[in-house]
C-alpha cells in the first residue's frame, strides 16, 4: 500500500474514533502513531522481523513531535493570555465594563444585550478564553436581561454569541496556536484580529437592534441614567484600555519603527499589570491561587491537544497527504473564491463534531497548504495571486477566516462549549434554550463572513502598516 494510501485509511479511523467521542488529542496521537508504525513497517515490506523496528522508529518519531514544538517561545503567550482573563475577572474589570456599557448603550433598543456584547468585546481584549468569557458573563449580564423581561433563551445566546469574540480579538489563544501551526508571524496575526473583532462585534450589535424594533418586547431599553452616573461609570473600567494599550504597544509600535519587545513579553507583562490591579482590588489569596489553577487547567488541555495533534501531523508528512489534497484542489476547475467558500463551508460542518482548537489542528496541515497554492503560492506577489494579495497576506486573511469559524463552531450544536457553558452556570436554562438562543447570530456570523472575503482590507489593514 502507497503512503497516501495509508494517510486516507488512517485518517478516516481518526474521524471513527472522534465521532465515537475519544478525545481529540487521545484520537489523534493514536491515530498518528499507527501511522508512523504502517508507514515504516510498509518501507521494509511488512516483514515479520521488521515489526520491532519499524515501532522502535515510529515512537522515537513520536516522541521527539511534542518537545520540538511546545518548547517554541511562542506558545509561552497562551498560559499569559489566559491568565490575564481569570485575573481581569478576579479584579473586577468584568463588573466594571458590563456597568460602563449598560450606561451608556442601555437605552438603545436591546440596549442591555447590546451592552452585553460591548463588555464582552472589552473583556476579550484581556481574555484568550471564550468559554471563560461566556461563563463570567452568564453571572453577570444575563439575570438583568431577565430582571427587565427578556427571553432567557435570547438573553443566553447573547452571553454566548459574546464570549466567541475572545477567539478573534487578541490576545487570542487560538490565534497563536494558528500562527505556530502555519509558521507565520504571531505579532501580525494579533494584528489582524482586532478589527475584525471589533466588525464582528457591531455586527452583533446591528442584530440585536435589529431584532429588538422588529419584535415588540424582544428587547426592552433602559433609561434613567444621567450623564453623570455614565462618567461615573468610565474610571473602573479604563484599566481594561490601559492593558490593550500595554499588549499593543508591545506586537506594534504606532509611535516608531520598533514595538517595545516582543507578543511574549507583551502578554507577560499584561497578565502582571492586571495582577496589581486585582491586588489593589483586593483579590484574596484563595482567588488568586483559583486563578493559578484554572489557567493551568486549561493551558494543559490545550497543550495535550497540540501534543496529539503534532503527532498525526508529522505522520501526515511522512504519508504526504498535504501536498495531494493541495494539487487537487488546484487542479479542479472551478473559481479559487468558490473553492475558498466550500473550504469554510466544510469547517462550520466539522465544527458540529469537534471543538474549535482541535479541528483547526487536524484540518490545517492539510487546508493551508491548499489555499496558499490557490493563491498562487506562498511567495507570490498580489498582482499575480487569485485572491489580490501576497502570500504573506494570504496567510494572515486566511488565517482570521477560519479562527472566524471557529467562533462560529462553539455555538453550533451538538458540541458548541459556550453554549454548554452558559447552561453550567445557570440552573434555569437548558443547553437546548440556549441552542434556540443563539440562532440569530448564526445569520450575523455568516453576514461577517462574507464581508471580510469580499472586502480582506478588514483584515489586512492593521497588519499592512507593520
Amino acid at each position: 500500500m502507497e503512503p497516501i494510501d495509508i494517510g486516507l485509511v488512517v485518517t478516516g479511523g481518526l474521524l471513527v474514533l472522534v465521532i465515537l467521542g475519544m478525545r481529540v488529542a487521545f484520537a489523534a496521537g493514536l491515530a498518528g502513531l499507527a501511522g508512523l508504525i504502517w508507514i515504516f513497517w510498509a518501507r521494509k515490506d511488512y516483514g515479520a522481523d521488521e515489526f520491532a523496528w519499524a515501532l522502535t522508529v515510529a515512537v522515537k518519531t513520536a516522541g521527539q513531535v511534542p518537545h520540538s514544538k511546545i518548547s517554541s517561545q511562542a506558545l509561552s503567550l497562551i498560559p499569559t493570555f489566559i491568565l490575564i482573563g481569570y485575573l481581569a475577572y478576579y479584579a473586577g474589570l468584568t463588573r466594571a465594563l458590563f456597568e460602563a456599557a449598560k450606561r451608556w448603550l442601555a437605552w438603545v433598543p436591546g440596549g442591555l444585550a447590546v451592552s452585553t456584547i460591548f463588555a464582552t468585546a472589552g473583556f476579550a481584549a484581556v481574555s484568550g478564553a471564550s468559554v471563560a468569557t461566556s461563563a463570567v458573563f452568564a453571572r453577570i449580564a444575563i439575570p438583568e436581561m431577565l430582571a427587565i423581561g427578556y427571553d432567557k433563551r435570547f438573553a443566553a445566546g447573547v452571553v454566548a454569541a459574546g464570549g466567541t469574540l475572545a477567539s478573534l480579538i487578541p490576545p487570542s489563544a487560538i490565534l497563536v496556536i494558528y500562527a505556530i501551526i502555519v509558521e507565520q508571524n504571531v505579532g501580525q496575526l494579533l494584528l489582524a484580529g482586532f478589527i475584525p473583532g471589533a466588525f464582528s462585534a457591531l455586527v452583533y450589535g446591528v442584530l440585536i437592534i435589529t431584532l429588538a424594533v422588529a419584535i415588540r418586547g424582544a428587547g426592552p431599553a433602559v433609561s434613567g441614567f444621567t450623564w453623570r452616573e455614565r462618567f461615573a461609570a468610565l474610571p473602573p473600567a479604563l484599566p481594561i484600555l490601559f492593558v490593550i494599550a500595554t499588549i499593543i504597544l508591545f506586537v506594534y509600535n504606532p509611535f516608531g519603527n520598533h514595538a517595545w519587545g516582543t507578543p511574549t513579553e507583551g502578554g507577560a507583562i499584561g497578565a502582571f499589570v492586571v495582577f496589581l490591579m486585582a491586588v489593589r482590588r483586593g483579590m484574596r489569596w484563595s482567588e488568586f491561587r483559583n486563578a493559578l489553577l484554572e489557567t493551568a487547567r486549561l493551558s494543559v488541555m490545550i497543550f495535550t491537544i497540540i501534543w496529539g495533534v503534532l503527532i498525526y501531523v508529522r505522520f501526515l508528512g511522512f504519508a504526504g497527504l498535504p501536498g495531494v489534497f493541495a494539487d487537487w484542489i488546484t487542479s479542479l476547475s472551478l473559481q479559487p473564491m468558490l473553492i475558498l467558500v466550500c473550504i469554510l463551508l466544510a469547517y462550520a460542518v466539522l465544527g458540529m463534531f469537534m471543538d474549535a482548537i482541535g479541528m483547526l489542528l487536524l484540518t490545517l496541515p492539510v487546508v493551508y497548504p491548499a489555499v496558499m497554492a490557490l493563491n498562487g503560492g506562498a511567495f507570490v506577489a498580489a498582482a499575480d495571486s487569485a485572491f489580490g494579495m501576497s502570500g504573506p497576506m494570504c496567510a494572515i486573511w486566511f488565517g482570521i477566516l477560519v479562527v472566524k469559524m471557529a467562533e462560529f463552531c462553539l455555538i453550533t450544536p451538538p458540541i458548541g462549549l459556550n453554549c454548554f457553558a452558559v447552561a453550567g452556570v445557570r440552573d434555569d436554562l437548558s443547553v437546548q434554550d440556549v441552542f434556540r438562543g443563539v440562532i440569530p447570530f448564526f445569520i450575523a456570523d455568516a453576514i461577517t463572513i462574507a464581508l471580510l472575503i469580499a472586502f480582506p482590507a478588514i483584515v489586512l489593514w492593521l497588519p499592512g502598516k507593520v
